[in-house]
């Protein structure tokens, strides 16, 4: 694959949808890899234009609901040994998201995009939506008319699909207030782990990743039977 100079990877989505819509959608266990017409194309006309995506998705585990997923990557990024993290919000009608990883972790990424594909079921709107995956060592979005974006899915009510052109503007804009988010939990971590008291032996903890403003209480809900 072509050079990235990063070792943090992200995905981020805004999904118009209603708050009934969002509670359904943390419930339904992903799609198929068929919701997205060509997921073999994911790269195609970014950063790593010419590489494929055939055997990135055989990892996907289609039980998983986004409540599961999510709560477990909170739980984790509870303690000091994890590097990845995610916000997952309902904020002004919208579902938005926005996970990081310290480097390309196949599974996590998939999975994602794969979950916010499946989201295209419970949209509010008939216009399509964008879900970005790129890479950036400080965990910012890239500006709009930047190099560095690796996928852009485009999310519609019946399908998704990867798309190797499109303007950005209004997506990073409308992105712009969770990535502000993510700034302030990594800013509140970092205070946390300086005041912590290493020489007791005792192994960092954190609440703040389960923190209202950061995740949405539906998220953490222990889930009913399936």
């Amino acid at each position: 694959m072509g050079e990235v100079v990063s070792d943090t990877f992200l995905v981020a989505a805004r999904i118009p949808m209603s708050r009934d819509g969002f509670e359904a959608w943390l419930s339904t266990p992903i799609p198929d890899v068929s919701r997205i017409a060509n997921p073999a194309e994911m790269f195609d006309g970014w950063c790593w234009n010419g590489e494929r995506a055939d055997r990135e998705w055989d990892s996907v585990d289609g039980g998983i609901t986004p409540r599961e997923f999510f709560s477990q990557a909170i739980e984790k990024a509870c303690f000091s040994a994890s590097q990845d993290g995610c916000l997952v919000l309902y904020r002004e009608g919208a579902l938005e998201a926005y996970l990081f990883h310290f480097g390309y972790k196949q599974w996590n990424v998939h999975t994602a995009l794969l979950m916010f594909a499946g989201a295209g079921e419970f949209k509010s709107e008939t216009d399509e939506d964008t879900v970005l995956f790129w890479a950036e060592t400080g965990g910012n979005l890239w500006d709009a008319d930047d190099t560095g974006w690796l996928a852009v899915l485009s999310v519609g009510k019946g399908e998704a699909r990867f798309v190797s052109e499109r303007d950005l503007t209004n997506t990073v804009a409308g992105l712009r207030p969770v990535e502000s988010r993510f700034f302030d939990m990594i800013e509140r971590l970092g205070e946390e782990e300086e005041s912590w008291d290493w020489e007791s032996g005792r192994d960092f903890r954190t609440d703040t990743p389960r923190d209202g403003a950061f995740v949405d209480p539906a998220v953490l809900e222990h889930p009913g039977p399936r």
